[in-house]
């Protein structure tokens, strides 16, 4: 009864319409997956790389405006997971197999297939899990996270004067093997959502902040691919460095035994 209940609740929201803002920006990212993924099979890495890049910026825009102007819906939800597979899983995946894997052979598909089936059960986990985490921190690497470490290493591959597809390297394969696992894996991310941009910030993050636009105008592939590093990063050095606390803290629990001197 109460899905029958729920499928008449969303049949009657979806006559009433869907709000225009958000998913305007959600086809946005949508078209630009499918722009890359174009530009990719033509080996136009460099321009694939940055639509995924822009898709990212939509797809960031798309919730915040939907959140500000109160125009949140499971409509949109659906539609954005369903976008976000192919800007972040499909078109990443064939940027990755076009420009380095595919002469790795069966070994670069099957790569490209992980990350493209993980990116898709990272986005349904997150959607059934929406109500039971913490708003703070993501459970697994978010997918357009993972889009970005393949788009950030296209971006200064060719800005250290690469062109074209790359040779045969195990590192580049590798990487695409751990972010799929990265994806659906249980290791927290920080989720920036949080960040309340009306509050005051300190006069020496301030001036951080206009070091770092500085630092992004005169070299953005560089910064870009060192925050997304970071980012990637961030979730395992964090989940080692809290075992590592947690060590600590039961050795020093455990009961502390020794011998006495004789007196």
């Amino acid at each position: 009864m109460r899905l029958l209940r729920g499928g008449a609740e969303r049949r009657a929201s979806l006559q009433k319409g869907v709000y225009i803002l958000p998913n305007l920006f959600t086809t946005a990212g949508l078209f630009l997956g499918v722009y890359a993924i174009i530009k990719a099979s033509h080996g136009e890495f460099l321009t694939a790389a940055i639509a995924i890049v822009v898709a990212h910026l939509c797809d960031g825009l798309d919730g915040r405006i939907a959140r500000l102007t109160n125009t949140t819906s499971q409509f949109g939800v659906e539609y954005d997971s369903l976008a976000d597979l192919v800007a972040f899983g499909v078109a990443p995946g064939v940027l990755a197999y076009r420009w380095a894997l595919e002469p790795w052979g069966a070994w670069g598909w099957l790569a490209v297939s992980l990350f493209v089936a993980c990116g898709a059960l990272r986005l349904a986990r997150f959607n059934v899990q929406t109500n039971q985490i913490e708003k703070r921190n993501f459970i697994g690497l978010p997918i357009p996270a993972a889009a970005d470490m393949i788009a950030a290493t296209v971006l200064v591959y060719y800005f250290f004067g690469g062109e074209g597809a790359t040779n045969k390297h195990l590192v580049l394969l590798l990487l695409v093997f751990g972010l799929a696992l990265l994806m659906v894996s249980n290791i927290r991310y920080y989720s920036f959502k949080d960040i309340d941009l009306r509050a005051r910030i300190p006069f020496y993050a301030a001036v951080g902040m206009i070091i770092l636009v500085m630092l992004v105008v005169a070299q953005p592939e560089i910064v870009f691919f060192l925050g997304v590093v970071a980012y990637v990063g961030s979730g395992p050095v964090n989940l080692l460095v809290g075992l590592g606390r947690r060590r600590r803290a039961q050795l020093a629990d455990e009961p502390h035994t020794g011998g006495g001197a004789a007196g």
